[in-house]
């Protein structure tokens, strides 16, 4: 069972969220609060598998209640859930180490996006990930600059993919090689860029 806490200052939003995802089977939501702080004292208390956050809330902000949750509990797994697809709030959200970003308008991605999230995956809704793209159009990280930052042109190449929002099954069959080389591959990359996971390599991509 994945366990879920639900943060959102709206009560119809967190009253929603709470039917759609105890709906699931699988998805048990142990606690719902309203701001930034009850999500820190939440997570603290019940220590879930994912917790489903707003950004913008009274009572202190999402992302900053992300920032001090994640300082004491760096695998913490946060996703967020707004209505906003601003650039600074993704990016900010991404490099404090958040697995996801969704925007509120798509209900049905909620719950896999939960899963996928508790599974380790990071995840980042299809507006996301088209607004960061749209906002760099012409300004891509190229394949001389990820060289200088010591990548190989494999990695060159798998970054690329993975900025293009493709999984590890779809890198290794474009590219020829197995999944655990792709796993390998972009661990090593983490690692040379000093990133988290696979959103950021995305966001440092489009920059």
């Amino acid at each position: 069972m994945i366990r879920v806490i639900v943060v959102d200052d709206d009560p119809f939003v967190c009253v929603s969220l709470k039917t759609i995802l105890g709906a699931q089977q699988d998805i048990e939501v142990v606690e719902v609060g309203s701001s930034g702080e009850e999500a820190v004292a939440l997570y603290e208390q019940h220590v879930p598998d994912v917790l489903l956050m707003d950004i913008q809330m009274a009572g202190g902000d999402g992302l900053s209640a992300a920032e001090r949750i994640l300082a004491d509990h760096p695998d913490a797994r946060v996703l967020f859930l707004t209505t906003f697809a601003d650039d600074d709030y993704i990016v900010r959200a991404l490099h404090l180490g958040a697995k996801g970003y969704l925007i509120k308008q798509n209900v049905t991605d909620i719950a896999p996006a939960v899963r996928a999230v508790a599974a380790g995956q990071n995840v980042l809704g299809d507006e996301v990930v088209g607004h960061i793209a749209t906002r760099s159009s012409g300004s891509r990280a190229s394949g001389e600059e990820l060289s200088k930052l010591g990548l190989t042109e494999r990695e060159v190449e798998v970054v690329e993919l993975v900025a293009q929002g493709l999984d590890n099954h779809e890198i290794a069959a474009q590219l020829f090689m197995g999944e655990g080389t792709v796993r390998n591959h972009i661990s090593s990359i983490l690692q040379k860029l000093q990133l988290k996971n696979r959103t950021q390599i995305a966001v440092m991509y489009y920059r």
